[in-house]
């Protein structure tokens, strides 16, 4: 995602060696089935938006809101996030909410045991569980110290491994399951960024879906601007505005005067609510 932890040739090699999500037509029902929980309306988003490594600087927001995209991907945590945040603090997404724009909470989770490369945190069959509770509840905190309030989503970011490893993709569900359990305990709403061939294809394609994210965000780099026809799991799976799609990127544009790398998303799914 805009190279946050690889350079654009790693991540085409990750994307090739490679190759989210509950019940059909689940959606924000698979989000407030905790019992004598009082949930917060979902607030969505359909249009484009972007996601780049580290939150662009307030001007840059304000010169890039010209129409053509209408939300921005943030990354608010994870010990595996790669870039520094010196712009996003609880005044800048105040400030970039006022201005019009809506925001998407990633957070860069442990990594599967089975990924290649160094990761500073990766999870393991036996840690899966407790790991994936104490991001959530890691998540939960950052978030909301941005100002993002109970309701709002966290993408969970796991990035491409091989799903055929039996093991290894029983730890990354272990996680996500545990991740997600952690976020809806607290009223956030779960989701999951993956590649359509490995992460987010484990997700959507898993014999036990209990426990799993209502929200799909999915890397499939065709170019369409789209999250229905290519959709690849049945048209029945992740409606109510669930899905998302990561459709280009390292992608280098200008707006208002300004250029800026980015990678381009097709969004109809929750996004942020903010104080």
């Amino acid at each position: 995602m805009a190279g946050h932890r690889q350079s654009k040739k790693r991540r085409y090699l990750t994307w090739a060696v490679a190759g989210a999500a509950v019940a059909a037509a689940a959606g924000i029902a698979a989000q407030t089935s905790m019992a004598a929980t009082t949930w917060p309306a979902q607030r969505t988003f359909k249009g484009r938006a972007f996601d780049t490594c580290a939150a662009p600087s307030l001007s840059t927001m304000k010169a890039w809101h010209t129409g053509f995209y209408g939300a921005a991907a943030v990354y608010v945590g994870g010990k595996n996030r790669g870039c520094s945040q010196p712009h996003l603090t609880a005044s800048w997404v105040k400030s970039v909410n006022t201005m019009g724009w809506k925001l998407i909470p990633i957070y860069v989770g442990a990594q599967p045991p089975c990924r290649s490369g160094a990761n500073p945190e990766k999870l393991t069959a036996r840690t899966a569980a407790s790991l994936g509770a104490s991001d959530a509840a890691d998540a939960v905190a950052r978030a909301s110290a941005l100002g993002m309030r109970k309701g709002s989503p966290v993408y969970l970011d796991v990035e491409a491994y091989d799903i055929k490893d039996k093991a290894c993709n029983e730890a990354v569900l272990t996680y996500v399951r545990a991740f997600d359990k952690g976020l809806r305990a607290k009223t956030y709403r779960a989701g999951s960024y993956g590649f359509s061939s490995s992460s987010a294809k484990a997700v959507v394609t898993a014999s036990n879906r209990k426990g799993l994210p209502g929200n799909l965000w999915y890397a499939r780099w065709d170019k369409h601007n789209t999250t229905v026809s290519d959709w690849p799991w049945g048209s029945t799976r992740f409606t109510d505005h669930s899905r998302a799609h990561q459709y280009m990127v390292n992608s280098r544009e200008s707006h208002g005067g300004v250029t800026l790398t980015v990678d381009r998303d097709a969004w109809d799914a929750p996004v942020a609510i903010i104080r």
